[in-house]
């Protein structure tokens, strides 16, 4: 199965965005190989879905382009795999018997784009392009949520009761009341607290707050 976690050795240059292409034509397959390489992207080149399952998920910006006539299972029934097994990488599906059901199959599922061979090679690029970039976007917010927790989880339980308290609206003297503490303890904590989440603002740590889902406390 197609996995998370490196592929090999670090390199200390920038990661290229990678172009997975799957189709049983070695034809197709290297007349696209080339052509993502023109513009400086990484393809690398799969003649079925089982070979492409046996490659780790890549680490860098990626996307999928799927043929959809397959032997085997079928290019709209790897999507699915995909989807169950977790990975989200953007698929564009091309095809030489497409049809309108088949391809409100795929987009419902969540492809970025269904071409029709033969295909302009500019259609072929734009949408590889806005699929990098919706991929690269998808893990740079994951990114970002993953820091906003990691920080989170370095408050006390003390802070995070106190943040939840003042993220809701509540004045150091309400919280202070709520919790049976003293203002200028309830002041210690939420500064605390703001300095753990590198929060410049109360205004930030109300964003802060909403990003990770947090409700107010429910009063002892």
């Amino acid at each position: 199965m197609i996995r998370h976690g490196s592929s090999g050795s670090k390199d200390e240059r920038p990661a290229k965005p990678v172009v997975l292409v799957v189709d049983d034509d070695a034809g197709v397959r290297d007349a696209l190989g080339s052509l993502f390489r023109s513009v400086g992207l990484d393809a690398e080149l799969f003649g079925s879905p089982a070979d492409l399952l046996r490659r780790p998920v890549p680490e860098n910006p990626s996307c999928i382009v799927l043929d959809v006539r397959l032997p085997g299972v079928s290019g709209l029934d790897f999507q699915q795999q995909l989807a169950a097994s977790g990975v989200d990488l953007p698929v564009i599906f091309m095809t030489g018997h497409g049809d309108i059901p088949m391809s409100v199959r795929a987009m419902k599922a969540g492809a970025i784009d269904f071409l029709a061979k033969p295909f302009r090679d500019q259609d072929m690029l734009d949408a590889v392009m806005s699929a990098i970039e919706r991929d690269a976007r998808r893990r740079r917010e994951q990114a970002a949520e993953a820091d906003l927790k990691s920080l989170y989880a370095s408050l006390t339980a003390r802070e995070r009761e106190v943040m939840g308290y003042v993220t809701s609206g509540l004045m150091n003297k309400q919280v202070a009341g709520e919790l049976g503490l003293s203002e200028i303890t309830v002041k210690i904590h939420r500064g605390n607290a703001m300095r753990k989440m590198k929060a410049k603002s109360l205004a930030e740590l109300v964003r802060m707050a909403e990003a990770l889902g947090l409700s107010r406390p429910q009063s002892s």
